[in-house]
């Protein structure tokens, strides 16, 4: 089977592991994930994965609750690894290869994050899961995402949602949104659409990093992408 990528960056949000729950992993939800990457990684493709924590901590939750901003930020960074283990013990139950690393020291449990490491894992066939954000505070894991592909030098970032691309409007709250195929950079910032935080967006755009926005839940979803198949909305040039 064709690859179209050979080196992908995947973002997962940790809400995504929630499934229908309102709190934590569902573990159909992991083994869903744990199954597509397995899936790319038999087609050849090198996989990185940087993954969020909104499904047990998110940085904003701690206004009003006399917890600091730095320290909420902080908080959520041991969310993602707590995440980023779940994701590493399902793949490997799985039989596949798989690297933790992450951006905060906690050698116990996972590698420190070094850029050189990470690209000889990938090129070892190892999945590389990239956790806690970009290890400071006020960056989102969107910004991580953009971060890593770029240093590991992706050809693309998968940004896998509960929609299939970006529209004109909420989907799920509009359904007279209409979908997009195909957007430039200008074009995502001339109608204010959101794609990522714009720091992450501004990093993509600056090193021409294009970025795939798909239905994660939809079975075969990633499969297709790296196999040239047209999924969600693309965002180049």
């Amino acid at each position: 089977m064709t690859r179209k990528y050979k080196r992908i960056l995947l973002k997962l949000s940790g809400e995504s592991l929630m499934g229908q729950q309102r709190f934590g992993i569902a573990a159909d939800m992991l083994q869903h994930y744990a199954h597509q990457i397995k899936e790319l990684r038999d087609l050849g493709v090198e996989i990185a994965v940087v993954i969020g924590g909104g499904n047990i901590f998110r940085g904003i939750q701690s206004g009003g609750s006399g917890i600091e901003p730095v320290t909420g930020d902080y908080m959520g960074m041991l969310a993602t690894v707590i995440n980023g283990l779940a994701l590493q013990s399902a793949l490997e139950s799985l039989g596949v290869y798989t690297r933790l690393m992450t951006a905060l020291k906690m050698e116990n449990i996972a590698e420190p994050y070094i850029r050189r490491r990470a690209i000889r894992h990938l090129e070892k066939g190892r999945v590389v899961i990239c956790a806690a954000g970009t290890g400071n505070p006020y960056f989102t894991t969107d910004s991580a995402a953009a971060l890593r592909a770029n240093e590991i030098g992706a050809d693309v970032i998968l940004k896998g949602t509960r929609v299939d691309g970006i529209y004109t409007a909420d989907p799920e709250k509009d359904p007279g949104a209409i979908k997009f195929d195909r957007l430039t950079f200008a074009k995502v910032i001339s109608l204010g659409l959101e794609v990522m935080d714009m720091t992450a967006f501004t990093l993509c755009r600056q090193n021409n990093m294009p970025i795939i926005v798909f239905d994660i839940n939809s079975p075969d979803n990633l499969r297709r992408i790296v196999t040239g198949e047209e999924v969600g909305t693309l965002v180049e040039g």
